[in-house]
């Protein structure tokens, strides 16, 4: 069982804070080492370190208002969000110049057909920007938010007969088109973003954008199951029927990062689970309001806790590491969990843990940063987001 003492926050604080980069820039950095047991942090310490996270970000960006890049507004996105999460909430009380450059920047992103992108990877972009905009909770932002959801909702994967999940794909959000295959970490963070951006519209928005666009969620679901190494729920003949994957996911049907296992005899392949995949898989079910006791989620959770580790992104190694705690961060305080009861019958205090790596692994400047840089986690700005965010969720649970 999971160990919960305490009723979780509601989701859209979590939501805030999740991503994902597909491509790669490669910088000088520190290895990411395992620690051994250490004494829990505290509030100002922690609240130290995200001081100093911000401080790097803040010099960090470019005099015309993005972050890292200006083909992908994700980044800026991802910067604005956490500075909007800062535990004191002094950036949204009274936005910097810095917030006010890079929404501007956000905001010259935006296209007709209510994408916020440059260069592709459209649905990513879009919903990263649409996160960062519902984090400012600014009601002026309203308007470029639904035309956003309406771009969202309107790339969800449906290439069979229309309605009717006659595709493993079917359900799911991709990179960019809906003609493009569906993937889980684009189907996360759309689906992120329209939790998050929901609550945003009251009662009497104007009744020409009403109801506000959404998602299909059952057709999410079903997409979700075809991502899942859970035999009987996935048919697939691809789906892992080794216990040691069982209830994990991968990234989308037929492929997971992690890889495959090969029979020698019959030459089929079973996909393998991996953990930050997992986190998302346990996340996006939570946002389709599935319950705690649904056997897809108690499946997910007990791979969850089979393989609980901060020492690596279990079968991924170090790639995604800074993107893996803060997905385990996020799935398992929405999930209610404060202490984690593992496979074994240990306890662990998973925040203290947490928090404990992240400030140990934080650079003389206030970064983070990964030497492995796939899925471009070496960019000390896409790192440090990810490690503000998580520690801003940790901070607010913290005595």
């Amino acid at each position: 069982m999971w160990v919960a003492t305490a009723a979780p926050r509601p989701l859209k604080f979590f939501i805030l804070a999740g991503v994902f980069c597909g491509f790669c820039l490669c910088l000088n950095a520190q290895p990411v080492t395992p620690t051994g047991p250490a004494k829990a942090p505290t509030r100002q310490e922690v609240r130290a370190a995200i001081e100093r996270g911000l401080v790097f970000l803040q010099k960090a960006q470019n005099s015309n208002g993005w972050w890292s890049t200006p083909d992908q507004p994700a980044v800026t996105a991802l910067a604005l969000t956490a500075m909007n999460l800062e535990p004191t909430q002094r950036f949204r009380r009274s936005r910097t110049s810095e917030m006010n450059r890079g929404f501007d920047y956000l905001l010259s992103c935006v296209r007709p057909d209510g994408s916020i992108q440059k260069a592709g990877l459209a649905n990513y972009n879009t919903s990263l920007a649409l996160m960062a905009l519902t984090a400012a909770a600014d009601t002026n932002f309203l308007p470029v938010m639904v035309k956003a959801r309406e771009f969202l909702a309107g790339t969800q994967i449906d290439l069979g007969v229309k309605g009717t999940n006659d595709t493993p794909f079917d359900g799911g959000v991709g990179y960019g088109s809906k003609y493009q295959h569906s993937d889980m970490n684009n189907t996360l963070v759309a689906i992120e973003a329209m939790r998050a951006s929901e609550t945003m519209f009251p009662k009497d928005f104007p009744a020409a954008v009403s109801p506000v666009p959404d998602l299909d969620w059952k057709a999410v679901v079903r997409f979700l199951e075809n991502c899942q190494n859970l035999p009987g729920t996935n048919t697939s003949d691809r789906v892992s029927t080794d216990p040691k994957d069982r209830g994990g996911f991968f990234y989308y049907p037929g492929h997971s990062m992690a890889g495959g296992v090969t029979n020698s005899a019959t030459g089929r392949v079973a996909l393998r689970s991996y953990g930050s995949m997992s986190y998302g898989g346990l996340l996006s079910y939570l946002y389709a309001k599935l319950s705690q006791d649904d056997p897809r989620v108690v499946a997910v959770k007990d791979w969850l806790r089979a393989n609980y580790t901060l020492e690596e992104n279990p079968g991924m190694g170090q790639q995604g590491y800074f993107y893996y705690l803060h997905l385990l961060t996020k799935a398992l305080t929405a999930s209610g969990e404060e202490r984690l009861k593992l496979s074994d019958g240990a306890e662990v205090p998973w925040r203290d843990q947490v928090a404990g790596r992240l400030l140990k692994l934080q650079q003389a400047d206030g970064s983070w940063v990964n030497p492995e840089p796939r899925w471009w986690e070496a960019d000390p700005i896409l790192a440090t987001c990810y490690a503000l965010m998580t520690l801003e969720m940790l901070e607010w649970r913290m005595p």
